[in-house]
Parts: C-alpha cells; structure tokens; sequence
C-alpha cells in the first residue's frame, strides 16, 4: 500500500523525516510518536503535499513526488486542524466535496448520505457544521474523507481534543471502517491506547526516525509465557497442567512459567488451581509486554 525508503525532511535545523524506510500493508496501520517526531510530515510526504529532501514514497504504486494528484483521487485525508466552513451543513459539505472529487450530484447526494449515516451523524446531517461539538466535527472530517471510496484513508490525530465518550466513539467508528468497509487506514496518534484499540500495526518515530514497526497481535501458533504465582506450594498445579500438556517451567515453591498458546489455556490453569486447591496470588506475562515495547520506542 505504502512504501517509504531513504525519506528526509529538514525545516533549517529540525529533522523532521531522517532517513525513514517503512513498508505499510496492514488493514489498519498506526503512526505512534510524542509531538514533533514527524508524524503529521510522513503523513504530508505521503500524500504528496511535502517534497523531500531526499528518499521516496509510493503509494498504491503512484510515485507521490511525480503522481500526487493519482494519489489524492485514490485516498481520503482527514487533517488535525479545523477547517470546516461552519456556515454549511453537514450534508452540504460532504456532498460538495464528492462532487470536487468526480461524482455526478446524484452520486454525491447519495453517497453523502451514505457515509453521514456510517459516522453516526444521519440525524445532524441538516444542521450548519458551526453548531457542531467538536466530536461531531470529527466524525465530518471523517465522512468528507470516505465519500468518494477511496482505498485509503490517512486520519491525523482523530481523536485530539475528543473526551473520552467521543474518543470511544470514534475509534469504534474508525475500526468498523477498515474492518468492515475495507478501506485501508492510516491514522497518526501520541496516545497508545488509541492505536492499541483500532490498529493491526504500528510504525513508532522518534526524532524524525523510525524505532520501531511490527504487527501488534501476535500470530495464532506464537506462544506466550505466563508466570503465576501462588499462595500454596505450586507442586500440585505443575502435576496438573504437566497433565494437561501445558510447559510449566518451576522457578520456585510458589512461582512457575507456563507457556500458553490460548484463552483456554488461561482457563485451564484457573481450572486447575480450583481442582487442587492452590490459590493464584498473581499472573502476568513473563517478560517485557507489547506495551512495554511501545513505550521504549517512543521514548
């Protein structure tokens, strides 16, 4: 979908892009870093709004130096900022847009409605965008930037400004769209459980550089390690799941290492400790967790 090798961004003395080589395919894809690591620039480099310095970006096979207007017809974008002209309605701007962007008015009409409908704001879609809390807002950004089905969408900081019921909403709103629309989507964010909750991978920048990018669920035959801790003697439970086929790997009297594949392999342990009668005083992953991972990334 994106492909970015070698690509750097000066502004004077700031490097905004350094040197980023990263390959996008994931159904939903986060951008994760701090303000000012060079998100919203990758974003923009992507679209063909910011040429380089030096590298290159193609998207669906568009060179976005060379093709950006090939680009834009095939993506949506939702930028951070305001920018939507509060004296016009919902449906009015969405409708004009799709036509700006090749549909006959009775196409924009309808699918206007359409993707009005898909955000949740059918019954606000005749009230003038100035009288919009900013949530709704968002969900306008959102609906101007599906109207024309594009493959992609890119989503800079979606939720920004959002409380938490409108954060929720939204990124429910954002993981039906790729899951259930299937549009690919880019979306940029600096809080992790936002990209945790609606992305099938990350791609982490730090100081204009990429420090991290990887899936976020683990494939279905990789294996886990559980450490639980017990407030018995843990011989009786490692007889059990040795049973079972679980590995148990005994570290002391109390504490054992378990690796699982499974949810049912949680519940066998819960089981099992009931059966025996060891109480678990604690599990958690043996190790560093993704979230760990994440956060080492980004500094």
């Amino acid at each position: 979908m994106i492909e970015v090798r070698g690509a750097s961004k000066r502004y004077g003395a700031v490097a905004a892009l350094a040197d980023v080589s990263i390959s996008i395919e994931a159904p939903a894809t986060g951008l994760l870093g701090q303000n000012g690591a060079g998100k919203s620039t990758l974003m923009k480099a992507i679209l063909g709004l910011v040429p380089l310095d030096a590298g290159t970006v193609r998207v669906l096979g568009h060179d976005a130096a060379t093709e950006g207007d090939q680009i834009r017809r095939r993506i949506g974008y939702a930028p951070e900022h305001e920018c939507l002209p509060p004296e016009l309605t919902a449906a009015d701007l969405v409708r004009h847009l799709a036509e700006l962007r090749g549909l006959s008015r009775p196409d924009a009409i309808r699918r206007a409605s359409e993707v009005l409908f898909a955000v949740g704001l059918e019954e606000e879609r005749s009230r003038v965008i100035g009288s919009f809390s900013l949530g709704m807002r968002q969900r306008v950004k959102l609906a101007q930037a599906l109207v024309h089905a594009p493959e992609l969408i890119i989503l800079d900081e979606p939720t920004n400004g959002l409380d938490p019921t409108q954060r929720s909403e939204m990124l429910d709103v954002i993981r039906r769209v790729s899951h259930d629309l299937g549009v690919r989507v880019l979306i940029s964010s600096h809080i992790l459980a936002d990209i945790r909750r609606t992305c099938d991978a990350v791609v982490v920048l730090r100081g204009g550089a990429v420090t991290l990018a990887r899936a976020l669920e683990a494939s279905a035959d990789e294996e886990d390690v559980l450490r639980v801790e017990t407030v018995a003697e843990i011989a009786p439970l490692v007889a059990l799941l040795d049973a079972a086929g679980l590995a148990c790997q005994p570290i002391d009297d109390h504490t054992v290492r378990i690796g699982i594949r499974t949810s049912a392999d949680l519940e066998r342990i819960r089981d099992s400790a009931a059966d025996c009668g060891v109480g678990l005083r604690r599990l958690h992953q043996d190790g560093p967790s993704i979230e760990d991972e994440l956060l080492a990334a980004i500094g």
